[in-house]
C-alpha cells in the first residue's frame, strides 16, 4: 500500500477515527484505525465495538492495500505536521511497519495485522430516511444535556429518538432525562421515517455524531433496526449499537396543569443565575426564585460561604410563589433558549416546573424543585 494526501484531509479523517478509539484498551487491535487505499480514495475505520466510525478522503493512491497503525499516535503526528504539507503513507506488507513521510520528516509506526481487525456486522435496518444536518442537530444538542450519567440506570444513558403523535401532528422526537431535569425536543417528521422504531442512542454516539452535523447544507442519511442506528454523509459512517432497554414513560412527568407563567429574558435570566449562584455551596447550588407581580427575586443563603440576592423584571400576574432549583440545572436549561424569552410555567413549589421558549412547544423542558 501506498499514497499521498494533504495533511489537511488526513487530519479531519484521523482525528475522527482516534476520538472513537478507547484509551484504556485490552485489546490491542481496538486502538488502531483501519487504513484501506483503493481507487481514489482512502477510507479510515475506527471501533470500539459498539460505534464504528469510517471516514473517507479523497488521495493519489500509487499501491492499494491496508494495514492497522495506532490511531492516537498517527492522529498526533499528523497533527504536528506544517499546514498545507503533502504526507505519504506506505508499507511493504511484509515487515509490519508503516512509514509517514512529509517534507524532511520521516516515521516509521508498528502495524497490526489487518484480519485481526473487527468490523461491525451490517445490520438490516427496518427504517431508511434522511434528515437536514440543522434539524438533527438542534434534535440533540437541545436534549443532550438532560443525558443521565447513573451507570445503574442504563436506559438512561443517551437520547431517546422516537416517532410519535404531537399537537403538530406526526414528528420525530428526542427526550433525554435523569430524574431530576428533562427535554422533549420535536421537529418535522421526514419522509420514509414513519414506520422508525423508537432507539436509545447512547451519550458516546451523540458526542460523535455531532461532528457530521456542522454543515448546514448537508443532509445526514439516517438508517435504523431495533439494534443499531447508522448516520451518514457522503465522507462519512457513524454506525452505532443502540442502548438495549425501555426508555421510561416520559409523558408522565411532564406537568400539563402547571398555571402560574413567568415571562422573563433568557440570557438576562442566565447570567442572574450564574452570579448568585457563585456563593452557594457546591453540594446543592441552590437557587431560590421568589415571584411577586412583575418582579422575581434570584437569592442564595449559604451558611457557609455567604449570601447573594438579585432583582429582575418579567413578566408575572399570578400570586406569590417562593421555589428553589440546583443552579446548574436551571444554567443548563436557560442556555438551550434560542429566542429571546424563556417561558416558566410552575404550579407549586414542590411540583415539576415546566419551561418552553416563548410559545414555541417543540422544545419544552421539566426541571424538579428543591426544598430551600
Amino acid at each position: 500500500m501506498k499514497f499521498s494526501i494533504e495533511r489537511a484531509a488526513l487530519l479531519k479523517a484521523v482525528a475522527q477515527a482516534q476520538s472513537v478509539v478507547e484509551r484504556r484498551n485490552t485489546i490491542p487491535i481496538l486502538a488502531n484505525v483501519l487504513i484501506e487505499a483503493d481507487g481514489n480514495d482512502v477510507m479510515f475505520r475506527a471501533t470500539d465495538l459498539d460505534i464504528e466510525v469510517v471516514d473517507k478522503a479523497p488521495a493519489m493512491v500509487e499501491r492499494g492495500g491496508s494495514t492497522t497503525v495506532s490511531a492516537v499516535t498517527l492522529h498526533e503526528i499528523v497533527r504536528k505536521l506544517p499546514d498545507g504539507a503533502m504526507v505519504t503513507l506506505a508499507d511493504d506488507g511484509t515487515a509490519g511497519r508503516l512509514s509517514v513521510e512529509a517534507g524532511r520528516s520521516s516515521f516509521n509506526l508498528a502495524t497490526l495485522p489487518k484480519e485481526d481487525f473487527p468490523v461491525m456486522a451490517s445490520s438490516e435496518y427496518t427504517s431508511n430516511f434522511s434528515a437536514p444536518a440543522p434539524t438533527l442537530r438542534r434534535l440533540f444538542d437541545k436534549s443532550k444535556f438532560a443525558i443521565s450519567t447513573e451507570e445503574t440506570r442504563y436506559y438512561l444513558n443517551g437520547v431517546y429518538m422516537h416517532v410519535t403523535d404531537s399537537e403538530e401532528g406526526r414528528v420525530l422526537r428526542c427526550v433525554a432525562t435523569d430524574g431530576h431535569r428533562l427535554a422533549r425536543i420535536d421537529a418535522a417528521l421526514p419522509e420514509g421515517a414513519e414506520e422508525m422504531p423508537g432507539v436509545i442512542v447512547p451519550r458516546k454516539t451523540v458526542g460523535e455524531l455531532r461532528k457530521l452535523l456542522d454543515d448546514d447544507d448537508m443532509e445526514i442519511a439516517v438508517s435504523v433496526s431495533e439494534t443499531k442506528v447508522r448516520f451518514a454523509t457522503p465522507q462519512i459512517t457513524l454506525t452505532s449499537k443502540v442502548i438495549d432497554g425501555t426508555f421510561p414513560d416520559y409523558s408522565r412527568v411532564i406537568p400539563m396543569g402547571n398555571t402560574r407563567r413567568l415571562e422573563v429574558d433568557a440570557s438576562e435570566f442566565a447570567k442572574a443565575v450564574d452570579r448568585v449562584a457563585t456563593v452557594s455551596s457546591e453540594r446543592s447550588r441552590a437557587v431560590k426564585l421568589s415571584l411577586d407581580e412583575d418582579r422575581l427575586i434570584l437569592s442564595v443563603n449559604a451558611p457557609d460561604s455567604g449570601a447573594a440576592e438579585e432583582e429582575l423584571a418579567v413578566a408575572y400576574a399570578d400570586e406569590r410563589l417562593e421555589i428553589g432549583f440546583n443552579a446548574k440545572y436551571l444554567l443548563e436549561i436557560a442556555s438551550q433558549v434560542d429566542r429571546e424569552n424563556a417561558v416558566f410555567m410552575f404550579n407549586s413549589s414542590g411540583d415539576p416546573t415546566l419551561m418552553r421558549e416563548g410559545n414555541d412547544t417543540s422544545a419544552v423542558y421539566v426541571v424538579m424543585p428543591m426544598r430551600v
